[in-house]
């Protein structure tokens, strides 16, 4: 079992109080009784997660919905979950769904997934992404330096010389700026 699905089974048995339809999602192979748990009436979230996930670590596309919205969920570890399965569902989709929750100013405290998902699918709309959701966040007081952050490692580790412009104008924060030279020095110099 890898590191991710223990955690993810850790804490899911937890919420279910480890009943009886948490054992059975958590060892059938039947990929039908999981994508039936994504649209069946009354079930509940921890049941849903677990079988989204499942589903999309073996790239079975029926979990791609699911897993966006846990991409953009409050909690943090929902959040991670998803945006590991996602990145094993190779859907095609997926590089969209997260550059639009990663640039989603009203969503923009739940960006850190998305954004580090983005960097990890090195999609084309990865770069675009990453460059508008930084530059939001280059301005005066603003609260998610942890996003911001992200970007700044993101557009280092994806080496695009797009990105040299934002990248120099964050040197200009404190709390970006050693982040910022290291990103720079990732990217190709012009010739």
């Amino acid at each position: 079992m890898d590191e991710e699905l223990r955690s993810l089974t850790e804490r899911l048995r937890q919420e279910s109080q480890g009943t009886a339809a948490y054992d059975r999602l958590l060892a059938t192979e039947d990929h039908d009784e999981l994508a039936e748990v994504l649209t069946a009436a009354g079930q509940p979230l921890w049941a849903r997660e677990l079988a989204a996930f499942r589903l999309g670590t073996a790239g079975d596309r029926r979990a791609f919905e699911t897993l966006v919205l846990l991409l953009n969920h409050r909690d943090p570890p929902r959040c991670a979950s998803a945006a590991y399965a996602l990145a094993r569902l190779q859907d095609p989709r997926t590089a969209r769904a997260a550059a639009a929750l990663a640039t989603n100013e009203l969503r923009v405290a739940y960006a850190l997934h998305p954004v580090r998902l983005l960097v990890e699918l090195r999609a084309p709309e990865s770069v675009p992404a990453l460059i508008t959701t930084l530059e939001r966040r280059l301005r005066p007081h603003d609260p998610y330096r942890k996003v911001a952050l992200a970007c700044v490692d993101g557009l280092g580790s994806l080496g695009d010389t797009r990105a040299r412009r934002v990248l120099n104008e964050a040197l200009a924060h404190p709390t970006l700026a050693e982040a910022a030279v290291q990103a720079l020095a990732r990217i190709p110099r012009p010739r």
